[in-house]
């Protein structure tokens, strides 16, 4: 008795504490039979590990609790490990597996769980010392590591035993070992993958035991997951405790994902898979409890960051060169591995979608985030057309379904279509594309699936919805560098015709033509409103993508749409109060949808705005006589004319007041339009009484008045075509009076759009033999006045004289006239660099990349603010009228299609 009281003061080691528990219960009158195998002279702990299975097991009530008393009180960690593996092996086969949690899991796990946490502090905190002179500290990690690895061990034994001896598991019989088991490998798996942090510069000298400790965490981690695909949850049942430790589960793999993520591609994408598995496994009873979220918001993450990765080697893959190398295979792994993620996402989503509506951004983003990357993106990596093909076809293609997966789902709609989004530059390309895509899937579906994109709605106090068509509008205002560049996409391809590349224009003005067509009837009235608003838009290529589109219902639909469609732009024309870029819009629609009228329709249109009242001609103006039937357009030009000459000389003969002048100035527009657009229908009579107007009201003008007077500038501008369409039959004394008009305009220097009409007038003198009395005259101020617009520096002006320049050269019999227009070496080599089409700027296909991309960043945001403003219509009345006349719009009639 007293060598076992000195063996406990002398103790620490798990012999001595086990002859102290062996003594202590002799003093109580424990009585350890002969049967039971436990002498009265405790038995060593060696003894016990070379036990036979049938002395365990039947030694096992008296023995377990004595051992785990043991295990709980004692702080030695090889001790610790010591009994844990002697449970493990020597007695855990005898337990009975319903009742583990209560015998042992429960009992133990706790504490294995601190002692490990221990450990791992332990081992972080002398990290910093080790050093391959100290001894001491290397040998205490290296031990610490070992008994890591045989924690590890012991615990694969507890998983496999369980899974050995049960055909299906409950989880409520072994709560414990799945979540201490997986807070033990993400503990493990986590300072394996800061260990070249915590070591610095010294892991080679722990390495061998860190990858032992890596392997055994993997090796425990697939078994674990072999044990949890035992596991069964009856969903007539509602075991809450149960639910809540699977989604503990599931939750607690997520993390471990984000983990190794970066260690090993292979085990992080089995992990994804066995989430994924479980979570639709028991997707019944925990669909409610699990944080969807979390879980859409890691795959995004882990698809994104593959995706990087394939980009980054495919980068690499062009400076090698080649197809063979480990870049080349490890690119193709990890497209795979992207392959893999997608079909992830899109299992997920299809079976989750009800809650996945906090998730709905995260979706959108990623979208827009992959096609940001990719060409045509401005902003795309440099990779190989092979490489794109590749990733095309075995990522993208997979993650495609995405869109129609959402494409019903109402929060998602409220994502995409929100009202305030703000997206920075890379992604407003991307934007533009979710959208056409959108609208190829909204064809082929029913009317509630458009009408959900296709109507605008508030959400919420703070949050409203646009409708789908004014969303591509927006959107596609918004690429201003990829339309000017311009990038191209994959065509349409045709029967017999091989696939060509079109622009981005072309790209979305075919798909939104095409999603026209498909339109429910229902929704004419806001596919009229956002083509309209789009229209009067403020950014020249967004309205005139509307007029495509516009210009596309016309050819398709039925002639008394068309003609209704006219009638309601000649109404806001008429009542636009005043020059602007809306009115400048509308006219244009109005010219081109006049060629889509039938003849019938036409001549329904002149008797409703017949060109013989003045206040028409401010239509008439606008409308190309090309597109009326010969005899129309010639009995139109008729009264056009008789109109217009008949109010001018009326003026002439009056007061002549500035504020006629504007009605003038309708007059004349509407004049030219004859003679541009109808001149060969024109007789000598009608050409005669233009001209004699025309000639009439320069006599009027002078430097002072063009100078002051705006409306005065307007009407020079338009005079100088007019005249020019004469100038083979002016007289020679009016042209010298013109050309000197200009001289002195052009010193005074006069807005652009009056020196853009002075080349209107000259480009037509090459036409006109100037008489030898007047050429001393005319021709020295015709030489300065095309050497002042030849130097000017204004880009459009240049181009513009250019071309107009060359018109009159090849045209005049004055051939001595045209060295004198070139005053300067700088003019000449100007000329001789537009004719031979050379003087380009040299910019490589990177610097122009560059400098767009550096153009939309500075100009967009600016721009932007600027367009939210001129889009509040700077007219009330504009606004009521489009509002008033849309509403005539709904009893249109329905648009027929010839195609599907």
């Amino acid at each position: 008795m007293v060598l076992v009281r000195k063996a406990c003061r002398d103790g620490g080691s798990f012999r001595s504490w086990f002859w102290r528990e062996c003594f202590e219960a002799l003093v109580l009158g424990e009585s350890m039979s002969q049967e039971r195998a436990v002498p009265e002279s405790a038995v060593p702990l060696e003894e016990i590990s070379s036990w036979p299975e049938e002395l365990c097991r039947r030694e096992l009530p008296s023995v377990l609790p004595r051992l785990l008393s043991i295990y709980q009180h004692s702080d030695n960690w090889i001790e610790h490990i010591q009994i844990l593996k002697i449970i493990v092996e020597m007695f855990l086969p005898h337990m009975n597996h319903l009742t583990l949690e209560q015998t042992f899991f429960s009992q133990v796990l706790p504490k294995t769980v601190r002692l490990f946490d221990d450990m791992m502090y332990e081992l972080t905190s002398q990290a910093r010392e080790l050093s391959s002179q100290n001894l001491e500290i290397q040998s205490t990690l290296r031990n610490i590591l070992q008994t890591m690895v045989q924690l590890l061990g012991a615990l694969t034994g507890c998983v496999q035993h369980v899974c050995a001896t049960q055909e299906s598991v409950i989880l409520e019989n072994i709560h414990s070992l799945p979540s201490s088991v997986l807070h033990v490998i993400k503990s493990t798996f986590v300072h394996c993958k800061n260990s070249e942090s915590v070591y610095s510069g010294r892991l080679h000298l722990v390495a061998d035991l860190l990858q032992a400790l890596f392997k055994e965490a993997y090796s425990l981690q697939k078994q674990l997951m072999e044990l949890l695909d035992m596991v069964c949850m009856n969903p007539l049942i509602d075991e809450h405790d149960d639910i809540l430790n699977m989604v503990v589960v599931i939750h607690s793999l997520l993390d471990i994902c984000s983990v190794i993520s970066s260690m090993d591609h292979a085990f992080h994408a089995n992990t994804w898979k066995f989430i994924i598995k479980q979570s639709l496994k028991h997707q019944s009873v925990i669909k409610s409890q699990l944080k969807h979220k979390d879980i859409i918001t890691s795959l995004c993450e882990d698809i994104l960051f593959s995706f990087h990765s394939c980009l980054q080697l495919a980068e690499q893959m062009i400076q090698s060169d080649a197809q063979d190398n480990a870049d080349y295979r490890l690119f193709q792994k990890t497209l795979k591995l992207c392959r893999f993620f997608a079909n992830s996402l899109l299992h997920y989503t299809k079976e989750f979608l009800p809650f996945l509506s906090d998730s709905c951004c995260t979706l959108h983003q990623l979208y827009l985030q992959i096609y940001s990357k990719f060409p045509p993106s401005l902003y795309a990596a440099g990779i190989s057309k092979a490489q794109q093909e590749e990733i095309a076809s075995t990522f993208l293609v997979t993650l495609s379904p995405l869109i129609s997966q959402l494409l019903t789902f109402q929060p998602f709609v409220d994502v995409v279509l929100d009202s305030k989004l703000e997206l920075p530059c890379e992604l407003q390309l991307p934007q533009c594309l979710l959208l056409v895509v959108i609208m190829d899937e909204l064809s082929s579906r029913p009317e509630d699936v458009q009408a959900l994109w296709c109507t605008e709605s508030q959400v919420s106090e703070a949050t409203a919805r646009v409708s789908l068509l004014k969303a591509i509008f927006s959107s596609f205002e918004q690429c201003s560098g990829e339309l000017s560049l311009p990038v191209h996409l994959q065509g349409v391809k045709s029967k017999g015709q091989a696939e060509v590349a079109v622009t981005l224009y072309q790209h979305v003005c075919i798909h939104l033509c095409t999603f026209i067509a498909s339109l429910h009837p229902s929704l004419f009235p806001e596919l009229d409103t956002a083509l309209l608003n789009a229209v009067l838009s403020a950014n020249m290529i967004t309205s005139l993508l509307a007029m495509d589109a516009w210009c596309f219902l016309a050819r398709y639909g039925t002639a008394e749409l068309c003609a209704h469609h006219v009638t309601i732009m000649a109404h806001l024309i008429k009542s636009c109060p005043g020059e602007c870029y809306q009115l400048t819009n509308l006219s244009i629609l109005l010219r081109r949808l006049f060629f889509f009228m039938a003849p019938r329709q036409q001549v329904e249109f002149i008797q409703k705005f017949p060109p013989k009242e003045t206040e028409n001609l401010l239509l008439w103006q606008y409308i190309s006589f090309q597109a009326l039937p010969a005899e129309l357009r010639k009995q139109t030009a008729l009264e056009v004319t008789r109109a217009g000459t008949a109010w001018c000389m009326k003026w002439l003969g009056s007061n002549r007041t500035l504020e006629e002048l504007e009605s003038l100035n309708t007059v004349l527009s509407a004049l030219l339009a004859v003679c541009n657009s109808s001149g060969e229908a024109l007789d000598l009579g009608q050409q005669t009484a233009i001209k004699e107007v025309g000639s009439q009201l320069s006599i009027l003008l002078n430097v002072k008045l063009v100078i002051g007077q705006p409306y005065v500038q307007q009407t020079l501008s338009l005079l100088l075509p007019l005249l020019g369409f004469f100038i083979q039959t002016l007289d020679p004394q009016l042209v010298s009076q013109v050309i000197t008009l200009q001289t002195s305009l052009l010193k005074l220097e006069p807005p652009d759009h009056v020196r853009l009409a002075f080349l209107d007038f000259l480009s037509s003198l090459g036409k006109l033999f100037i008489p030898q009395t007047i050429q001393d005259r005319i021709l020295p101020s015709l030489s300065s006045v095309f050497a002042s617009l030849l130097a000017d520096r204004n880009w459009l002006l240049e181009q513009h004289s250019l071309e107009a320049f060359t018109q009159f050269a090849e045209g005049t019999t004055h051939e001595e006239i045209v060295p004198q227009c070139l005053s300067s070496e700088e003019t000449k080599k100007k000329v001789v660099s537009f004719l031979e089409k050379t003087g380009f700027v040299d910019e490589t296909t990177a610097a122009r990349l560059e400098r767009i991309k550096q153009e939309k960043g500075t100009f967009w945001e600016p721009f932007a603010k600027v367009t939210q403003e001129e889009t509040k219509m700077s007219s009330l009345q504009i606004i009521w009228l489009k509002n008033t006349h849309l509403k005539s719009l709904d009893k249109a009639a329905p648009l027929r299609f010839l195609g599907p």
